[in-house]
């Protein structure tokens, strides 16, 4: 994340010991033994959003409340070290009025926080537990846990496998966000009035993210030259074109600095190839649309869901219910596509929509320039240094989980090498991954892994048997 570019706490350590604890990895029952390990942590400070809800007042319904409930002058004490140590020009410039002062803070957590969320978005990042004590009070990436990075692209992406409802999914990830602030806003109560805080975030988080959302979108489809209002449109194209198809998030990006700017057949059939080889097979999608609902339970809960609509709303969701019919449809209708079929689907997709677009935005920009070979050197440039050609996909993190497992961590080492550079064609690695397997040659497990496992390039989209691959 760090070498992404995106405000993150760091890992500076892992140490891993021969001791096991045992680990229920999946909340199945069926428990394993794992290694004990540390990770040593760095960041500027791990105060949260959630530090402040110490002080929460007794909750209507549950009765439940914080620790240091009515404990105003620790909330102060709180207040005045963040803002001091880590906000130091805002005490400055407010230090006679404390209201002003806190309001200035707020402000700039919120637009950090937006523009934050911004970038994640823009890397298919998902965090996979947003609440409110996960979030930094100085806006940045932190505590990874079921985190992911989105292969397929699908807006309702969930890389958390125990976040049944999708609250966390990728989609929803700027409106969760929002919504921590308003508690955070809510803990500040008194030393910031409600009024206050809650008028800084409708009027500063969406048009933050917004903003900055489109700056680094425009980058991704290099747009360097000219800010015009249909670029939102054209990504929301782009975005809708890649969801109908499959695309992978991260490789569809990478392609866009060899799209071509000049109307030419045979290079827009070419760019068309390399597109369509980034979208999904028909065995993939099988895997991503498969029912997850025993037929049976899926019956109940629709009659449960006419018969009785209270006891439905306790156990179940109607949008749970409608994804559920929506994967039967979906499966059904793969069951008789065929891969041509497939492909010439995909193809027409995206000829249609973002082929076209792309074309006629860029020549926009060429009409803009005085030298067209120059802008076109400066756009590639600038694709290149914000779409990423590697991110840790969860198969390249489980192929090396197994390795280290059996003793052998040199594709660990590997793996972390590659993603200090993930903008840059991994040159001469290949050579050092071979020097490593050598070295690695005396763990058999971890070489059979090797061997089954590691035969894709790292900026692959991934194999199929990636799909079943679940994070908690």
């Amino acid at each position: 994340m760090f070498h992404l570019g995106i405000p993150t706490t760091r890992a500076g350590t892992c140490v891993t010991s021969d001791s096991k604890v045992v680990r229920d990895v999946f909340y199945d029952g069926n428990p394993k033994n794992e290694r004990c390990t540390v990770v040593l942590r760095i960041a500027s400070t791990f105060i949260r959003f959630g530090s402040f809800e110490i002080f929460k007042p007794p909750d209507e319904y549950t009765g439940r409340k914080g620790p240091s409930v009515n404990r105003n002058d620790i909330r102060i004490q709180m207040l005045d070290y963040v803002i001091s140590t880590f906000y130091p020009e805002i005490q400055e410039a407010h230090s006679d009025n404390s209201v002003q002062r806190n309001a200035a803070f707020f402000k700039e957590i919120t637009k950090r926080t937006a523009r934050l969320v911004a970038e994640w978005q823009c890397v298919g990042f998902c965090h996979g537990v947003l609440n409110t004590d996960n979030m930094s009070i100085v806006g940045l990436t932190i505590d990874y846990g079921p985190f992911g990075f989105m292969d397929r692209y699908d807006p309702e992406h969930v890389c958390n496998g125990s976040d049944n409802t999708g609250r966390y999914a990728y989609n929803k990830q700027p409106e969760v966000c929002k919504w921590n602030l308003g508690k955070l806003a809510e803990a500040l109560v008194p030393e910031l009035p409600l009024e206050i805080s809650e008028l800084i975030l409708e009027e500063e988080y969406d048009a933050e993210f917004e903003k900055h959302y489109l700056q680094k979108m425009r980058k991704k489809l290099g747009l360097i030259q000219l800010e015009l209002q249909e670029d939102s449109k054209l990504v929301s194209e782009l975005l809708e074109t890649m969801h109908l198809t499959g695309g992978d998030f991260t490789n569809i990006f990478c392609l866009m600095s060899s799209f071509p700017v000049d109307s030419d057949p045979s290079k827009d059939e070419d760019f068309l190839e390399e597109l369509t080889s980034q979208c999904a097979s028909v065995e993939e999608l099988k895997v991503a649309f498969k029912p997850q609902m025993d037929p049976r339970q899926l019956s109940m809960m629709l009659m449960l869901a006419q018969s009785n609509p209270q006891l439905f709303a306790l156990i179940g969701t109607k949008a749970n219910i409608n994804k559920e019919l929506e994967r039967i449809e979906q499966f059904s209708k793969l069951q008789q596509l065929t891969a041509a079929d497939l492909l010439s689907r995909n193809k027409g997709h995206w000829k249609a929509g973002e082929s076209k677009a792309s074309q006629v935005r860029l020549q926009k920009e060429v009409e803009s320039v005085g030298d067209a070979d120059a802008w076109n050197a400066d756009r590639v440039k600038v694709m290149n240094s914000n779409n990423p050609k590697y991110v840790l996909r969860n198969y390249i993190a489980q192929n090396a989980i197994e390795a280290a497992e059996n003793g052998d961590f040199s594709e660990v080492r590997n793996v972390l090498k590659l993603l200090e550079h993930p903008f840059q064609e991994a040159e001469g690695f290949r050579e050092v991954k071979e020097d490593a397997e050598e070295e690695g040659a005396t763990a058999p497990a971890a070489a059979c892994a090797e061997e089954t496992r590691s035969r894709l390039p790292y900026c692959s989209k991934p194999p199929l048997w990636a799909s079943e691959l679940c994070v908690t």
